[in-house]
């Protein structure tokens, strides 16, 4: 092998840079385009892309890293593992039939969806029941022979490993674990990825990317073993075949038994894991026979990396496994494409920043200097850069610190325990049984969208923009009155993102202008930059929420999002630690509270979401972690008098590992996700003693299928076998903002209806 370092890339951005792909697929889904016009578009498209890498000088590029929807379900598709309600096929699907499994159709739920490892980026859940795995479409070989013939690139497929894939997927409505199952699905999916690989070494394919991140998450090596099958069973059926197994977003406890692995090339993330896969080469060492492909560069956070000390850990590297590669420490499929357009950003700030075309770079101009071509002129500028961003004001804010450090001096607890304020509560609020409520965010319509746009262009006034505002919030009100929900929202119309919208309007953030990452399907998010010392400037809901109580006697939720979610779901400043930023950003939060409490709203929602899906992937940080949750949504919420109901939510989360933690946030009521997963995460109340109350989700809002009375009703009724009647709302999964009003409408009135059948049968 040659000791000429090389630099790689494990995945590249979807969305397009101004979000061409994402109209692509709702074009698409409206019925604008068909099926031609869209694998046409879709292919300028992955063509654009691969142009791009290459031009940047990179020495292996991926290709299959596309998608129509998600890489995981691409791979359910292609192996025929398909939800067997949707049917059991002998070809490719067609788009129709791909986008029913994603989005659910009139017949038939959607497959279950949810976050990828801890990355904010969701994922299509396999179900491995009643499924006949055949190969429908080596997608791998089609895509590297695009390139190969449209642009003369060699590219590396990359594909998702199957025991990963297995571990990603349920068995009997329980995520598979047991070797014994692990090893019976292997017996039907290997010999699959057999034949794509025979396919792609017969076709002179050189290098396929074999991720397995799942590897990161096993701690014995007993569990080593069917990583060890797979690709000893590849290596023998695609000998000249080279593999590059490849983990990432944590460090390897498996060390020494994964680098001994039948594979050319080991990929290794040296940006996370507390560096402790750099310890281990440096105690373990590295074969001599195979390539380490070295993740240096942050690929899931927006940060110019140092390009000094990245060169000197390289350096390191190097030197313990001389075939060296310089890589992503995962794939750029989540930040942003560019930052070449943010054109609002501080010079200082776009200095600081990276999204996936500068990593790449960055890549390129360490390879060089790796290989002898340092250009000094780029690392000096690098250095400046830096320095800027750190000495800035937004960075010294004395304020915010003597604050942080005087934490340690105050108690956050609520004044009394949940018993005694839930009376209180009672006697205020005099809510029904079994009362309903949404989440938060209505309909994001077309119209809403753009008169956001026209006042962002300034083609609209303040004023008008705000008097639109008020219009939607009124009739929302009155469409909820209508509807005879018990607890009402104001409808978030003035916000994208509910992480977004909180970044505009605390010090510390930056609105990035185009810094859209994909969060499922054709869903872009646009995650806030929390570049300096986070404060409080105004209050920032208190506004919105008012005007909407002022409409109706009901109760009205005042909405904002927790610390957590916050830091979770924003591209976070890596010079301080995390809970640092989440304590900054939970003692502004707790301002807003306290305004809200003292505007007459009697109950304040502090939405958390991403709890569950931020843990750390190894279960020894599990605990630190939790804490730091707990405190920060204390800081936040106790600020308040008995009277004043706290809400909080989550979504797309197993509960059974953490109900003492969600018990100690001291929310007097928690709303949680449970259709997508068919009632599973209700499993996780049935033993715990469960004293507060909560709302077990009783309909998918991420399908636009409407679901049936007699559905949300079988829904409620289950949950009810867990959870006291006297503790239990009804609501939907999630904000409705991705609906339209005709489906949101639809399907609140089919969940008021469905309530009253039970609280009938109850009386």
């Amino acid at each position: 092998m040659s000791n000429i370092v090389k630099s790689s890339n494990l995945g590249y951005p979807r969305l397009g840079e101004h979000r061409e792909w994402k109209k692509l697929l709702e074009a698409y889904w409206r019925g604008e385009i068909d099926d031609q016009k869209f694998h046409e578009t879709a292919k300028s498209l992955r063509l654009n892309n691969l142009k791009k890498q290459r031009a940047f000088g990179l020495d292996i590029i991926p290709v299959a890293d596309n998608s129509d929807y998600d890489h995981v379900l691409d791979t359910i598709a292609a192996f025929n593992l398909i939800p067997t309600r949707f049917g059991s096929y002998d070809r490719p699907l067609t788009l129709s039939e791909y986008y029913a499994v994603a989005r659910g159709n009139k017949e038939n739920v959607a497959a279950d969806m949810t976050k990828w490892f801890n990355i904010n980026y969701h994922y299509t859940v396999p179900e491995f029941d009643n499924t006949k795995p055949r190969l429908l479409d080596n997608r791998w070989l089609r895509y590297w022979q695009e390139a190969k013939e449209e642009l003369n690139i060699n590219g590396k497929p990359v594909i998702l490993g199957p025991v990963t894939l297995i571990k990603l997927g349920k068995l009997n409505g329980e995520y598979v674990s047991s070797p014994e199952d692990i090893n019976r699905l292997l017996d039907q999916i290997l010999p699959l990825y057999g034949q794509v690989f025979q396919e792609l070494d017969e076709a002179g394919v050189q290098w396929v990317q074999l991720d397995e991140p799942s590897l990161v998450k096993i701690d014995d090596d007993s569990a080593i073993s069917p990583y060890q099958r797979v690709t000893a069973y590849l290596h023998e059926i695609a000998p000249k075949l080279n593999v590059e197994l490849q983990t990432y977003f944590d460090s390897i406890d498996t060390y020494q038994a994964v680098v001994e692995l039948p594979v050319q090339a080991i990929g290794l993330d040296f940006v996370h894991g507390n560096g402790e896969n750099l310890k281990s080469i440096q105690q373990y060492g590295f074969p001599e026979d195979k390539i380490l492909a070295a993740g240096i560069v942050d690929g899931h956070n927006i940060w110019t990396a140092n390009l000094q000390e990245k060169l000197d850990l390289a350096r390191t590297l190097q030197s313990l496994a001389p075939n060296l590669w310089l890589q992503p420490s995962n794939s750029l499929l989540h930040v942003p494409i560019t930052k070449k357009y943010e054109t609002a950003a501080s010079a200082a700030l776009f200095g600081g920043l990276a999204f996936a075309d500068e990593k790449l770079q960055e890549l390129v101009t360490l390879t060089n200097a790796l290989n002898g071509n340092q250009d000094i002129d780029v690392f000096e500028e690098n250095k400046r850069a830096l320095k800027a961003l750190n000495d800035s004001e937004a960075r010294n804010n004395v304020n915010v610190q003597v604050a942080i450090k005087n934490l340690s001096k105050q108690r956050f607890e609520r004044q009394s325990k949940y018993a005694i304020r839930s009376k209180k509560q009672d006697d205020i609020l005099n809510l029904p049984l079994l009362p309903t409520t949404t989440i938060g965010s209505f309909p994001q319509t077309a119209v809403v969208r753009a008169k956001r746009a026209a006042w962002r262009k300034k083609e609209i006034s303040d004023l008008e923009y705000q008097d639109f505002v008020k219009a939607e919030t009124k009739r929302w009100i009155e469409l909820q009155e209508k509807i005879g929900l018990d607890v009402l929202v104001h409808g978030e119309f003035e916000r994208t993102d509910m992480v977004e919208y909180f970044g505009q309007k605390l010090a510390g953030f930056f609105a990035t202008q185009n810094g859209w990452v994909q969060s499922y399907g054709s869903r872009g998010v646009r995650p806030p930059v929390i570049y300096g010392d986070v404060d409080y400037l105004e209050p920032i809901t208190v506004a919105e929420s008012t005007f909407a109580q002022a409409q109706t006697d009901k109760p009205v939720k005042g909405m904002i999002t927790a610390p957590l979610t916050i830091v979770n779901w924003s591209f976070v400043r890596d010079d301080v630690p995390r809970a640092t930023v989440q304590n900054q950003i939970a003692l502004a939060l707790r301002q807003e509270v306290i305004n809200l409490e003292r505007a007459g709203i009697k109950i304040i929602q502090v939405d958390e979401p991403a709890l569950r899906e931020g843990l750390p992937l190894k279960k020894r940080h599990w605990q630190d972690y939790l804490n730091e949750a707990v405190y920060s949504f204390k800081i936040t919420t106790t600020g308040v008098q008995d009277e004043t109901q706290i809400h909080t939510h989550m979504c797309y989360s197993d509960f059974e590992d953490i109900i003492d933690t969600i018990s100690n946030l001291d929310a007097d009521v928690i709303s949680i996700e449970t259709s997508r997963s068919h009632g599973e995460i209700i499993a996780a109340f049935e033993n715990a003693k469960y004293d507060k109350q909560i709302g077990l989700g009783v309909y998918d809002i991420h399908s636009p299928r409407i679901p049936t009375t007699i559905e949300i009703e079988d829904n409620i009724r289950r949950g009810l076998k867990v959870i006291d009647a006297k503790q239990f709302w009804v609501n939907p999964d999630c904000g409705l903002k991705t609906r339209t009003e005709e489906q949101t409408v639809d399907a609140l009135r089919h969940l008021k209806a469905a309530r009253d059948v039970v609280l009938a049968e109850l009386r």
